[in-house]
């Protein structure tokens, strides 16, 4: 093995000790043992949330990496404060991981609004009578009554079909793979128990569905972290990982374990067997549904390139999720290289595609997708807001997991606030809904002006100066879990400006484009996490979602996971699946002038007044 260039890393409080060569990162040594760091910028020291503190042992920081100027200041330094990713091991290690640090406990959205009005799967059990030999031809004209057309039957399948005695079997058909074809067969008649899984395959998230496919019904769900997550938080990290072949392996791999612990999980619990799962309906983005399939993501780094709308279909076997051995996966199709299969699963489920009326969906993920219409036209884009209103960029920002603050309110008085946390337990940071909150109240308590800068003035002692310039102690060190103030600085609201202002920058444009107005839109449907728990009137009030007041507002929830169900239930789902994707128009926002200035307008509080006329009435604004 040449022990001389391995080392040795214990990390703490976990007591989990991994080997690993010299010169890798602590990062690489915490993936290899399974621990789960949170690394939004996959690795590159540009979000510095990896921060864990060396006990003893010695290391180097990358050259390229001055960790003083950045994330970690010289007192912090001295004491042992490093990122993960940009500190190698040269000696056997002892590390500990904060709290703050780990990706744990998250609150995922599982609730969409499921309903299938028709009950026709792809997917398919038929009871037929098996005659005596050498009678086989019977069995295809069977089939052939049954299907419409004469179906594919593979030839490992018919070869034990010959060995079978007179009697009923039960014969399992699917039409995802393209024409019918025969997938299995069992004895007597098991027609009454055929199941799907419907998945919503998130940048952050897996959540699965596991139906009944005789009747429709969800019988259960459960979700958890997607596992690619210790490979980088941002898709583009992703991309970049899952460029080398390599890296394509460990992402796909990652993602079907997942995929394959949940299905063992959903079936025990309700007695079914994983092979009595005949068919997989999946809502992802476009980056995910190619890793999920093993496909190179690297072409999709380069604006204007032209990404199949076509849906991608694999035999679940060969990506190595473990159910019904003849079964597909079904990958809801993409439109770009940034808006895929959950947004077209979003726009399904909303119904806004078959409405004469005029709908906006915003689905504000790791992404935001933005995407306008009716039944006669669709138009849509997408923006990158959404790291920040998941806590991304922002100090002490986390995703929405446990000792995540989600909701906060500012006394206008005192200055001090007061909020609500996931878990009930001491908080260790803010997550998008808290965010959206905290620049809403800070604003309405005048801590910060129109622009999203700090006033300064000895207005409250909870103003200060910090390392970063000013910022706002939103809670004190006694009551957090870490024992450190939660501040908001300068540089998050600065973050947070921007990301409104992309968000609301993008509606305006497709809006201008459009030749709408806010009164033109009837109907805002709102999917995904961030818009479930996120108190509408404050994106508002903050100019990250323009005044629209003739919209009916709808929650649709975790609109993928509803997507894929209905596409699980309905083979005509599928086919509007693809029409939506056909007729979808994409706009790069990268590309577009018109964005660039409506972006510029945005970059205040509440925004362009045309977009906020009752704010703009409000006394004192």
């Amino acid at each position: 093995m040449g022990e001389e260039k391995f080392v040795r890393v214990l990390f703490r409080p976990m007591n989990r000790e991994v080997l690993v060569r010299r010169g890798s990162t602590l990062l690489e040594a915490a993936r290899e043992a399974g621990i789960r760091i949170k690394n939004i910028c996959g690795g590159k020291g540009q979000c510095g949330k990896c921060r864990v503190i060396l006990n003893r042992g010695e290391t180097a920081q990358l050259p390229e990496y001055d960790l003083r100027m950045k994330f970690i200041s010289e007192r912090e330094f001295s004491e042992g404060h490093r990122l993960a990713c940009r500190t190698i091991v040269l000696s056997d290690c002892e590390v500990t991981v904060p709290m703050e640090s780990l990706i744990s406990h998250p609150k995922i959205l599982v609730q969409a609004e499921i309903s299938a009005e028709e009950v026709d799967p792809p997917s398919r059990k038929h009871l037929i009578r098996i005659p005596p030999l050498p009678d086989r031809e019977y069995l295809l004209q069977r089939l052939r009554q049954e299907l419409g057309e004469t179906p594919r039957v593979p030839d490992e399948v018919y070869r034990r079909l010959l060995l079978l005695e007179e009697g009923y079997i039960t014969v399992t058909t699917t039409r995802t793979g393209g024409r019918a074809e025969v997938i299995g067969f069992e004895t007597g008649d098991t027609t009454n128990r055929n199941y799907g899984l419907a998945i919503d395959l998130g940048t952050t998230t897996v959540v699965a569905c596991l139906v009944d496919l005789v009747s429709g019904e969800v019988l259960d769900r459960a979700s958890e972290l997607n596992r690619q997550i210790i490979y980088g938080e941002e898709l583009i990290s992703r991309i970049e990982y899952g460029a080398k072949e390599e890296g394509l392996r460990k992402l796909q791999r990652a993602v079907v374990d997942g995929i394959n612990d949940l299905t063992a999980a959903l079936a025990a619990r309700n007695d079914v067997r994983v092979e009595e799962i005949t068919d997989i309906s999946v809502g992802g983005n476009t980056v995910m549904n190619h890793l999920l399939a093993g496909i190179n993501p690297a072409y999709l780094e380069t604006a204007e390139v032209e990404v199949s709308r076509e849906p991608i279909v694999r035999r679940a076997k060969e990506l190595g999720i473990r159910v019904h051995p003849g079964a597909y996966v079904y990958c809801l199709p993409n439109v770009s290289r940034f808006l895929g299969g959950d947004a077209v699963g979003d726009v399904l489920a909303s119904g806004m595609c078959d409405s004469e009326e005029v709908s906006l969906l915003i689905d504000l993920g790791t992404n935001g997708e933005i995407v306008f219409g009716n039944r006669d036209w669709l138009f849509s884009c997408s923006v990158a807001s959404g790291p920040a209103f998941e806590g991304g960029g922002v100090k002490f920002g986390m995703r929405a997991m446990r000792g995540g603050i989600e909701h906060v309110k500012i006394d206008p008085e005192t200055k001090r606030a007061s909020y609500t946390v996931i878990g009930d337990v001491p908080p260790k940071g803010i997550c998008g809904s808290g965010i959206i909150d905290a620049v809403a109240e800070m604003f309405s308590a005048g801590i910060i002006d129109f622009t999203g800068k700090i006033r300064d003035g000895g207005r409250t002692p909870l103003v200060r100066e910090g390392e970063e310039g000013l910022e706002y102690v939103l809670v004190p060190a006694e009551e957090t879990e870490m024992g450190r103030d939660i501040v908001i600085t300068q540089k998050d609201l600065d973050y947070i400006m921007d990301s409104k202002a992309s968000l609301c920058g993008a509606i305006a444009t497709l809006m201008g484009k459009l030749r709408l107005s806010i009164e033109d839109i009837r109907h805002l449907y709102l999917a995904g996490a961030f818009s479930y728990y996120t108190d509408l009137r404050n994106a508002v009030k903050i100019g990250a979602l323009p005044e629209f007041p003739n919209a009916e507002v709808t929650q649709i929830g975790n609109g993928s996971l509803a997507g894929a169900y209905l596409t699980l239930l309905s083979g005509r789902m599928r086919e509007r699946a693809r029409e939506i994707a056909e007729m979808m128009v994409y706009v790069d926002l990268l590309l577009d002038t018109e964005f660039f200035r409506e972006y510029e307008a945005a970059l205040y509080i509440p925004g362009k007044r045309e977009l906020f006329p009752t704010l703009y009435r409000a006394p004192g604004t």
